[in-house]
């Protein structure tokens, strides 16, 4: 059977695939080890070879190409055109990304990136930013040709890939071979309802909360994630509000830079509130504790309007085994990037800022996020990214 046949109404990559990697799911994220396989497919090719860095447990991360286009704006380009094609129209100036380059505080880039897919049917993709690009508000959506979405590859993609790149609150010094973006393979509908995921509470323990303390999941369209506005000890800082005007910040200086040039640090209010001003940028934390098991992906869902005028969460993919490691570890904190809208915002202390959305993977993959494959958040508090001294 070829890798686009079709067993049981879907695409059947795994043909050929030891009988481990396989299991009863017919829907699903891919996990690693089929992203791999569809690499050696020529599914996924890259101007370079993809090195295994690349592969994340459920995602594939992307890398940005040697020339970024300063265009007017932003765009999609409609089912009639191809992404060249809007630039060309649009295009202000370019900037070589083959050495150092800065890209400037609220303007908008355009950049081909080094994949190209050629998708079987029967897979589509989702797209984000990893979590050091929305720490550093940088503002970044995948574009297809002929796309009418951003963020979104319908099944069966083929063709080229473009990231748009906005830095909101900081001008950014980057080079080509970063990875700003991660893309995710999805066979049929991945979605998880609110009884599945119950369930999954039930078997796994979702949630925790202070002093290693389980929690039941709160439901409604996912499970509700809350703000915390509330220090465990004096003097603990329980949100940073990004300063304006701040210096560049260059994105493969790790570890390097003092948070206090970029940063206002916030502290507990005696009433457990934090006014958001219009227009600033800041990084907070979840009150609950979250679990990813192994052989599930989540990801924060869209800004609900409903929920108040800030948006939050610009990167919203959590990976197989976030705060969960071998079932050893009892739930990490969600980071939340959040943005007041026009008016300032009062958020008190277990307010509803968020839902994450479970989705099940076809198989457990062969990695599995924490410090074994170089991941940066596994058991993180309140943490900015990390081109940021954590002293």
């Amino acid at each position: 059977m070829s890798s686009s046949e079709v067993r049981n109404g879907e695409v059947d990559l795994f043909g050929d695939l030891p009988s481990e990697a396989r299991d009863a799911r017919t829907t699903g994220i891919l996990p690693s080890q089929t992203i791999r396989d569809l690499i050696a497919k020529g599914h996924i090719v890259g101007i370079r070879p993809i090195p295994e860095e690349q592969i994340q447990p459920a995602s594939l991360d992307l890398r940005l190409g040697e020339i970024a286009h300063r265009v007017r704006a932003s765009f999609l380009p409609g089912p009639s055109s191809t992404v060249e094609a809007k630039i060309k129209d649009l295009r202000m100036t370019r900037v070589d990304l083959s050495g150092a380059a800065v890209l400037e505080k609220d303007c908008v880039y355009i950049v081909p990136l080094l994949e190209e897919l050629h998708l079987p049917d029967g897979i589509s993709g989702r797209a984000n930013p990893k979590s050091t690009t929305g720490r550093l508000d940088i503002f970044t959506r995948l574009i297809t040709d002929h796309g009418t979405e951003f963020d979104r590859l319908p099944a069966g993609y083929r063709g080229k890939l473009y990231v748009e790149i906005v830095p909101r609150t900081f001008t950014v010094g980057i080079r080509a071979g970063m990875k700003l973006n991660q893309l995710r393979f999805v066979q049929g509908n991945a979605s998880s309802q609110d009884k599945d995921i119950k369930k999954l509470d039930r078997d796994q323990t979702l949630v925790y909360m202070d002093e290693d303390i389980p929690a039941k999941a709160r439901l409604d369209r996912g499970l509700r994630i809350t703000v915390n506005l509330e220090g465990s000890e004096p003097g603990e800082v329980i949100a940073y509000k990004a300063r304006p005007n701040a210096p560049v910040v260059e994105l493969d200086r790790i570890n390097h830079y003092s948070p206090d040039e970029f940063w206002e640090p916030r502290y507990q209010s005696a009433s457990k509130t934090l006014i958001l001003d219009a227009g600033a940028f800041y990084i907070l934390a979840s009150r609950e504790k979250v679990r990813v098991p192994p052989d599930f992906a989540s990801e924060m869902v869209a800004f609900d309007p409903a929920d108040g005028e800030f948006r939050i969460h610009y990167a919203g993919f959590f990976d197989p085994g976030f705060g969960y490691g071998a079932s050893d570890i009892k739930g990490t904190r969600a980071v939340l990037e959040v943005r007041a809208h026009e008016v300032p915002f009062l958020i008190e202390h277990g307010q509803l800022v968020g839902r994450l959305n479970y989705m099940p993977l076809l198989s457990k993959p062969d990695k599995v996020y924490g410090v074994q494959i170089g991941s940066s958040y596994q058991q993180q508090t309140l943490a900015l990214s990390k081109q940021f001294r954590r002293d």
